[in-house]
């Protein structure tokens, strides 16, 4: 392998996939992907309900924790994130979300120039090859296969028509003229197995000799030299290498890594870094800030009926999948429904609350399993006012940040009211007819009756994460702002962040498209395209 590249990418992520591609077009660019994380060959990675089986399993999880959560009784919050080959698309359950042109056209107002909707939305359709076909807002020739399910549950259709009974509009399309309503979701799939950015941009491009990828490998410093970044520092198989970039350096390591990375090299608050001895090369005391995540509160209820998937044999599902061309119910992304209401609270026309329905007990993201059937309703508040932060725990890259997510201490309460109107949507959805064939007895919380003020200790004691961190390294054209509009890190030349930590704030829904997008478009600004 060559030892100086064009372009060094780190993290094979959803963003960092697209780069390799996109970038490695030109024969003439020599490009590098380094990603920590394996390969992605486990099978459970491909078979879409196998990510109910990726939730221990260490070897593809970076496996992170927030510290105590004083608003949530002090518990501390599991964040998984990806670390192989496709990042958190390949263990994500696969939602293909957008959310709406206020969310870009609030970014391009907060200083991200170009960002605005009409900005974005030609990336979207590059990236997208839809099943549906082609129209003014989706794409049918790009990468990334966006699909109907092959197979859903019966309960989702009735969660569906329960969403409609409760008042609210069908909706065929959330990612079309109307985000609001009730319907089951796209999914990022091809032929029934997940298409994760891995499959969509990295498998095309594996054969291109301008292409480099390294697995195993942990980068632990950027190399900057005179204010430029000149290569990166990695180590693998208990070796040190260093590897030097001509062009550019670009850092997709997601909301956690790329700050932390960051920091390791020198760029961040210039007290945090001192505190670990780290040499201060330029002094940029937003790195690590602004994080920003949706936090969920799931519903729990019985069923009387055994058609959830609760008692699904892991062993038969996989079977039955594989020898029956990718279909059945091991083709579901098991959050196969949901919807998008617009609550009394919003300021504007949006909606900020979206639900997930699960035909299946979802308690500590799978990890405890409840005896019996049931179904589980997510919901979470899609515009939090909360601000947290990400830490050094030392100066050494193995060792895990320390994240303060800081969930319902936005100094006004709002999340914290929003929390509770998402707790009493769900519960007002499962009371609707269309589940009285079904409706055993509540699980979590375990009564009907609670009062505000005992729903408000549900949601402290129950709520997570729904794993949309973003924000770490804010992108606008403030002197604050740690990435300028083009994604370039202010006060060192040769290096971009190109992941979700640039988003200003969260969009209306799940990250992993914006994401992607955010990598085509920063291809072309990489490429002066």
């Amino acid at each position: 392998m060559p030892t100086e590249f064009d372009y060094i990418i780190i993290g094979a992520g959803s963003a960092g996939c697209v780069l390799a591609n996109r970038l490695s077009e030109d024969p003439d660019a020599r490009v590098l992907l380094i990603e920590a994380g394996p390969r992605d060959l486990h099978p459970f990675i491909h078979m879409p309900a196998g990510l109910s089986k990726l939730v221990n399993k260490k070897g593809v999880n970076w496996d992170y924790d927030t510290a105590p959560e004083p608003q949530l009784d002090n518990r501390t919050l599991w964040w998984p994130r990806g670390r192989v080959l496709g990042g958190s698309s390949s263990i994500n359950a696969m939602c293909y979300i957008r959310g709406v042109p206020g969310d870009y056209d609030d970014w391009a107002a907060a200083g991200a120039s170009g960002w605005d909707w009409n900005g974005v939305l030609p990336y979207f359709r590059r990236s997208e090859r839809n099943s549906r076909g082609d129209d003014a807002l989706h794409g049918s020739m790009g990468p990334l296969y966006v699909s109907d399910l092959r197979y859903t549950n019966p309960l989702s259709g009735v969660f569906i028509e329960a969403g409609q009974q409760a008042g609210f509009a069908r909706n065929t399309d959330f990612n079309g003229p109307q985000q609001q309503g009730f319907g089951f979701y796209q999914v990022t799939q091809k032929n029934g197995a997940r298409c994760s950015s891995a499959v969509a941009y990295l498998d095309p491009a594996r054969e291109r000799r301008n292409l480099h990828v390294v697995t195993g490998a942990l980068v632990t410093r950027i190399s900057i030299e005179g204010g430029r970044a000149t290569g990166v520092v990695y180590s693998s198989g208990g070796r040190s290498y260093h590897q030097r970039a001509v062009r550019e350096v670009l850092l997709s390591g997601g909301a956690i890594n790329s700050p932390q990375l960051l920091m390791l090299s020198g760029v961040g608050p210039a007290d945090e870094l001192r505190k670990h001895d780290i040499e201060v090369l330029h002094d940029a005391p937003q790195v690590g800030r602004n994080l920003q995540d949706h936090l969920d509160v799931c519903t729990l209820q019985h069923s009387t009926q055994r058609v959830t998937y609760d008692r699904a044999s892991d062993v038969r599902v996989a079977f039955d999948y594989y020898l029956r061309g990718h279909s059945g119910p091991g083709s579901s992304n098991l959050a196969e429904a949901g919807g998008f209401v617009r609550s009394a609270l919003a300021p504007d026309d949006r909606a900020d609350i979206q639900l997930h329905f699960v035909p299946a007990m979802l308690d500590d993201h799978g990890r405890h399993r409840l005896a019996g059937d049931g179904y589980t309703a997510h919901a979470c508040f899609l515009r939090p006012r909360s601000r947290g932060h990400i830490g050094l725990a030392s100066a050494s890259a193995g060792d895990k940040v320390r994240i303060q997510a800081n969930y319902l201490s936005d100094p006004e309460g709002f999340d914290l009211k929003m929390m509770l109107e998402c707790a009493k949507l769900s519960r007002t959805l499962f009371a609707q007819k269309a589940f009285d064939p079904y409706r055993g007895a509540p699980i979590f919380p375990a009564r009907t009756d609670l009062s505000d003020a005992e729903l408000i200790e549900f949601v402290r004691a129950k709520a997570e994460s729904v794993y949309h961190p973003v924000g770490t390294c804010r992108m606008g054209d403030d002197e604050a702002a740690v990435v300028d509009s083009q994604l370039r890190v202010r006060g060192v030349q040769g290096l971009r962040v190109i992941d979700a930590s640039v988003m200003p704030s969260l969009i209306g829904g799940n990250t992993n498209a914006p994401t992607i997008m955010i990598a085509e478009r920063a291809s072309d600004l990489i490429r002066g395209r």
